[in-house]
């Protein structure tokens, strides 16, 4: 019986050798392909979070803003769920569009963004997504947005978003 092969030693990549597969693997990622032209327009990325949104409804006392996100190929990640930064995008848009309901249409900005992955949306599934206010001050409005599976109402993600409206300019 032969003695047994012994293993194969693991060897340290050059430079240049390590250079090269971190190269590869980004062109894998497609990273150095151009953009497409509509993706360079200035409404680009408000177009990507309204193109899942669908059934937006706004309640005036206390302000709330409801709607429906369709989770289609365009906003899922690798694992055919909805991307982390898409829950994000859609939670800083529904958020302000609740803050301005509660501030009217003052000037304001997204300071703070918290969110909590709670579990996944699937591909093809249907989200309701709910913003509230949880704090409105002179210059501060805070709002929660809540994601929940609209056959299950599980929900998914859960947001907090502070917003901060600009003082006016006194001349």
């Amino acid at each position: 019986m032969p003695p047994p092969v012994p293993p194969e030693e693991r060897r340290k990549p050059s430079p240049a050798e390590s250079r090269e597969w971190t190269q590869r693997f980004f062109q894998g990622l497609g990273v150095g392909v151009p953009l497409p032209a509509h993706a360079e327009l200035p409404a680009a990325y408000s177009a990507l979070v309204r193109g899942i949104l669908s059934s937006a409804a706004v309640s005036p006392a206390p302000p709330r803003v409801s709607c429906t996100l369709s989770v289609s190929p365009a906003a899922v990640n690798a694992y055919d769920t909805l991307h982390g930064g898409m829950v994000a995008a859609v939670a800083e848009a529904v958020g302000m569009a609740c803050a301005r309901a509660a501030a009217g249409d003052k000037e304001m900005f997204l300071g703070e963004l918290s969110t909590a992955y709670l579990s996944a949306a699937r591909l093809n599934s249907e989200v309701e997504v709910e913003a509230q206010i949880l704090r409105k001050g002179r210059s501060v409005v805070v709002t929660t947005v809540e994601f929940r599976l609209k056959d299950t109402k599980k929900l998914c993600y859960l947001s907090r978003a502070t917003f901060y409206i600009m003082p006016v300019a006194s001349l």
